[in-house]
């Protein structure tokens, strides 16, 4: 009889009994390791410890099971065997991904390449996979069924060739990746942000629609990617003014709109330039082409209410019917109270003080300048706040309808703040020699201004400490 450990069963059985335990445990701990590392690799050591070790497993012992009753035609085994084998494949395609693809450096090819292309390389492998599998286990003659599909697609890619060629010149240009996700096209007068991508189209959103242009469109014309470049965008606007206003007070008028434009891009610096007879142009640069239509709609709000306040004539339009002589009275009325007049008073100042009207997010006053008049808010609501080198404004106070910003006119000092319109503001301006005139004539008002003006500057000064840190181009806090 023969012993037991020469039986032929007897090491295949052994191996899994004794080498089965042994390999998950190792498989675990390494599964374990690569998880808490946050590698992407745990999922395929799990894959293989849950499923493909202990399927080889089975596999090994039914194969045993087959040599003891001497059947070639033993079907369990083969079902084992193909399990195993679809396992194999799915545990193979997982490793190539994750070599591949999951760790590819940004910009390389692999990073590039499109995913259809990814789909069209797994379904080959799982096809050859198969194939071999099939032909192993079940001993199918897979030669003549690759025949067929081989033949089938020629015929298909003759009747299809323009199809086929359109759809491959779009997967080329998605290898290339000239554009991605949120970046702006200008193609062929389609201007728009990419919203879409996929193996046959690009969805290029225009503001009025979706645009579908085809890739094969795009890969056989020239088109301009607005996103690419070192980060800024710059946006041109042709304005108009009257032949009587000054070209010199223009261009001035629209460097200093631009320029207090939320979305310039910090260090730029805008450039305007007349372009003869009334028409100028000013250009400036943005964060990116997101960005035009908005910074376009704040700067022709701005223009306005700025040619206005300048007494030019913004689009041929001198007209402004705001700061007529009774709304003018009326608002120094309003104000007496606070600058100690009496009705009598009221008439001999009017001459002397004018009516301004500011957009919303407007800059009344900038940090660091001494103001050339008191400015008493009307209506609307003024903000304080103290900018920040990183460009974050510190918040201070809130100016209402009555109050007033300015007021360190009367000191000559600087501003401690930066005052910003938060919604459309009327002022009425009390320039600094009239401001002078009132306050020797009124003790009384100076130092209620001082009050006010010591009152800001410590509030000022409690921000930024707060904070922090110190105003940027400022020694000191002053008023």
């Amino acid at each position: 009889m023969t012993p037991l450990w020469q039986q032929p069963w007897f090491g295949p059985v052994l191996a899994v009994v004794v080498g089965l335990p042994v390999l998950l445990i190792v498989l675990t701990e390494v599964a374990s390791g690569l998880q808490r590392r946050g590698s992407p690799a745990a999922r395929v050591v799990r894959l293989l410890r849950t499923y493909v070790v202990p399927t080889a497993a089975v596999a090994v012992l039914l194969a045993q099971v087959t040599l003891a009753v001497d059947s070639d035609d033993f079907t369990w085994t083969r079902v084992a065997a193909t399990a195993f084998g679809f396992l194999v494949i799915v545990a193979v395609l997982n490793a190539v991904n994750l070599a591949l693809f999951t760790n590819a450096e940004k910009g390389s090819w692999r990073d590039r390449l499109p995913s259809i292309f990814v789909d069209i390389g797994r379904i080959v492998l799982i096809a050859i996979g198969l194939a071999v599998l099939f032909s192993t286990v079940w001993g199918t003659d897979v030669a003549g069924l690759f025949t067929a599909l081989g033949v089938t697609s020629i015929v298909l890619g003759l009747a299809l060739q323009g199809a086929v060629g359109s759809v491959v010149s779009g997967l080329l240009l998605l290898f290339e990746q000239p554009f991605r996700l949120g970046d702006w096209l200008d193609a062929g007068g389609v201007r728009g942000r990419v919203v879409q991508v996929n193996w046959r189209a690009v969805h290029i959103d225009t503001g009025n629609g979706v645009q579908i242009t085809p890739n094969a469109a795009l890969a056989g014309s020239s088109f301009t990617n607005l996103s690419r470049g070192d980060g800024s965008y710059t946006v041109t606007a042709p304005v108009t003014f009257t032949t009587d206003d000054a070209p010199a007070e223009v261009v001035g008028l629209l460097q200093r709109v631009a320029g207090g434009l939320p979305e310039l891009w910090p260090g730029t610096s805008p450039v305007a330039v007349p372009l003869g007879g009334a028409a100028y142009e000013v250009s400036y640069e943005v964060r990116g082409p997101a960005q035009e239509a908005s910074s376009l709609a704040t700067l022709r709000g701005w223009l306005w209410y700025a040619a206005r306040r300048a007494g030019l004539g913004l689009d041929g339009d001198t007209t402004d019917a705001f700061p007529t002589p009774e709304r003018v009275e009326q608002a120094v009325a309003a104000v007496a109270p606070t600058l100690q007049l009496t009705s009598d008073d009221v008439p001999a100042l009017v001459p002397s003080v004018r009516l301004e009207r500011y957009a919303a997010g407007e800059v009344l006053l900038p940090l660091g300048v001494v103001p050339e008049a008191l400015r008493f808010v009307l209506s609307g609501a003024v903000a304080l706040g103290v900018p920040r080198p990183d460009g974050a404004v510190l918040p201070v106070t809130r100016v209402e309808q009555g109050d007033f910003v300015g007021q360190t006119a009367l000191t000559r000092e600087p501003t401690t703040t930066r005052a910003v319109a938060v919604s459309e503001v009327a002022v009425l301006v009390v320039p600094g020699d009239t401001l002078d005139a009132l306050v020797r004539a009124r003790p009384r008002l100076a130092r209620e201004l001082g009050q006010v003006i010591d009152r800001r500057r410590a509030a000022a000064r409690d921000v930024v400490e707060a904070a922090g840190g110190a105003p940027t181009g400022l020694g000191r806090l002053g008023a």
